[in-house]
């Protein structure tokens, strides 16, 4: 377990700043799952910024919906959401309440309660993989859409926090164009990583899809 002041929690504060200064600063933290079977801690390594209505790759870009609702603040908590019919993905919420944006959670390492990350990502061939892509790593937490809305800044109770880990120096931070996203939102260098991190998920360039005949 990780002693110190690492174990302190980020406050709303942190959370209550602009998207691209949040999401580097992210790196290096220690993400908390607490469930009814047990604790799990990962290492952030990996993370993309959403910054709403300026970025057409944004949920919120078009305006606030049911669906989109939780990105809209307050800062601090949980967005979660359904993709391809098949796979959960798990945002933090950050800048002013009111103006959406937020963080996607890509790739980390599980330092505590891997066995029971393995039981959930049985087909992860080793603990690198258990959480390396933001589907792997929602599964490995069991992140589901009850948790949408969830307060990470609740208090030691809360399903989610985010402890102040271990930042990362700055010159291993690396940025670039996020994955699998598209159109005018594909040239944005808003997807940060820990250089050389083996828990870092590869870079995929948007695939437009084929329309069928």
């Amino acid at each position: 377990m990780i002693a110190g002041t690492e174990r302190t929690p980020l406050t709303r504060n942190f959370f209550d700043r602009p998207v691209l200064e949040v999401a580097p600063d992210l790196l290096g933290r220690t993400l908390v799952r607490r469930t009814d079977q047990g604790i799990l801690e990962l290492r952030l390594t990996e993370v993309e910024a959403y910054d709403g209505p300026n970025d057409p790759g944004s949920h919120a870009f078009r305006g606030r919906t049911p669906r989109n609702d939780v990105m809209f603040g307050p800062p601090g908590h949980a967005y979660v959401y359904f993709t391809y019919g098949m796979w959960h993905c798990l945002n933090l919420v950050c800048g002013p309440e009111g103006r959406a944006a937020g963080v996607l959670l890509r790739a980390g390492e599980i330092r505590v309660g891997a066995e029971l990350a393995r039981k959930r990502r049985l087909s992860a061939r080793h603990d690198k993989e258990l959480a390396k892509g933001p589907a792997r790593l929602a599964t490995a937490l069991d992140v589901g859409r009850s948790l949408n809305g969830t307060d990470a800044c609740a208090g030691p109770d809360a399903p989610l926090s985010v402890l102040t880990g271990t930042p990362v120096q700055p010159d291993l931070v690396r940025s670039g164009p996020r994955t699998g996203v598209g159109g005018d939102g594909a040239p944005h260098p808003w997807r940060f990583w820990i250089s050389d991190d083996p828990t870092v998920s590869p870079y995929r360039a948007h695939q437009p899809r084929k329309r069928r005949t």
